[in-house]
């Protein structure tokens, strides 16, 4: 099997839900709530990655790490933190767009 591929009758999907579920504690809590908001800002999201996060707007500071980048934006989850869920939905779908328009040129 390659590196990363999933196995037999399992989607990466499946596996990634299993993984959370198997933790138990406030990480897989913070997971599936993360896991869940971005699924409903888009479906088709992989992965959430902001390499292009200083071009996004920010107003209520999600981004909280990699701050003195010029390209890249990260928000790092704390146990008990609070998730802006709208605004977290917000920022994914400006990088979806923006992601999609510099794929476009």
């Amino acid at each position: 099997m390659k590196k990363g591929a999933a196995p037999k009758g399992k989607s990466a999907s499946q596996l990634i839900d299993a993984r959370i579920a198997e933790l138990g504690d406030w990480r897989g809590e913070m997971l599936a709530r993360l896991r869940a908001l971005v699924k409903e800002a888009d479906p088709e999201v992989v992965k959430m990655t902001f390499a292009k996060g200083a071009q996004l707007e920010d107003p209520v500071r999600l981004f909280n790490s990699s701050l003195e980048g010029n390209v890249r934006r990260a928000i790092d989850f704390r146990e008990g933190g609070n998730i802006d869920g709208e605004a977290l939905k917000t920022l994914i779908r400006a990088a979806v767009t923006l992601n999609k328009s510099t794929a476009r040129r």
